[in-house]
């Protein structure tokens, strides 16, 4: 297994349980104790975790990682989940889309797909983004129409946020926001872990006609610290597995339309 992909998965179990022992990712991972000890440095050199004697802990349960230790959690829902959301999406609409790892294969596949490309001049799509990345892997696209709103970037995530954020997004309309949260729950809606990318994604909801929420498994029923919007601002939610009883009730009360994506 190559670093970057023992380092995410050494995450994920610091994630998992809170601490992890050095033997633990030796049976794990199936690699030495040298090796183990080599990627705890590294990710306690980027104060991704604390190192302890014989391990590593989390820093906290509020703690955000790195989009890039982020990017291959759940890749293959996160594919399935971006392609049923993208197969929503017409020729010649405009799209609001903020920042996250399943939004940037959903941006991913709005750039690959044929359904949106136009044959005339007009753009195939219009994409309002305060994500980064996602506005610079778009920009190559000739049938897509790319607008990165101002904003302060965050290092963590590649989003762009406050007021100067809101300044653009105030002067458009979205046919559709789509929107990646770090948490969808009954009682608390859709959440994120920063305030200010909430306050974004909020603003991005606001502006569309039809909000939909793009969320793996791993995100329902779970709730984060800053609101993005309820339930009830939601019109569609796609995801890959199937959503729970109590959950798929509070969903149709809200009026929400769920789907799984295969």
């Amino acid at each position: 297994m190559a670093q970057q992909g023992r380092l995410n998965a050494i995450l994920e179990l610091v994630t998992t349980r809170g601490t992890v022992s050095i033997q633990e990712i030796v049976d794990e991972l199936n690699v030495s104790a040298a090796t183990a000890r080599r990627d705890l440095n590294s990710l306690s050199d980027e104060r991704l975790v604390t190192r302890t004697h014989g391990g590593g802990m989390a820093l906290g349960s509020g703690y955000e990682l790195p989009l890039q230790y982020k990017i291959a959690r759940n890749a293959d829902e996160k594919l399935a989940i971006a392609k049923a959301a993208v197969a929503l999406i017409g020729l010649g609409a405009t799209v609001g889309i903020n920042g996250g790892t399943t939004t940037t294969e959903v941006a991913r596949e709005l750039g690959r797909s044929e359904h949106l490309i136009s044959s005339g001049e007009e753009p195939g799509v219009t994409v309002v983004t305060n994500a980064l990345n996602i506005a610079f892997e778009l920009s190559v696209r000739q049938h897509v129409k790319i607008v990165a709103t101002g904003g302060v970037a965050r290092r963590q995530s590649y989003e762009l946020v406050g007021p100067l954020v809101g300044n653009t997004i105030k002067e458009l309309s979205f046919d559709f926001a789509i929107l990646g949260v770090d948490g969808l729950s009954a009682g608390f809606g859709a959440t994120t872990i920063h305030e200010g990318e909430a306050e974004v994604s909020r603003q991005i909801a606001q502006a569309a006609a039809q909000v939909i929420v793009v969320a793996d498994a791993s995100k329902l029923g779970v709730s984060t610290f800053a609101r993005i919007c309820d339930l009830s601002a939601i019109d569609i939610l796609v995801t890959t597995n199937t959503v729970s009883a109590d959950f798929r009730a509070a969903l149709e009360d809200a009026s929400v339309t769920v789907i799984v994506a295969d």
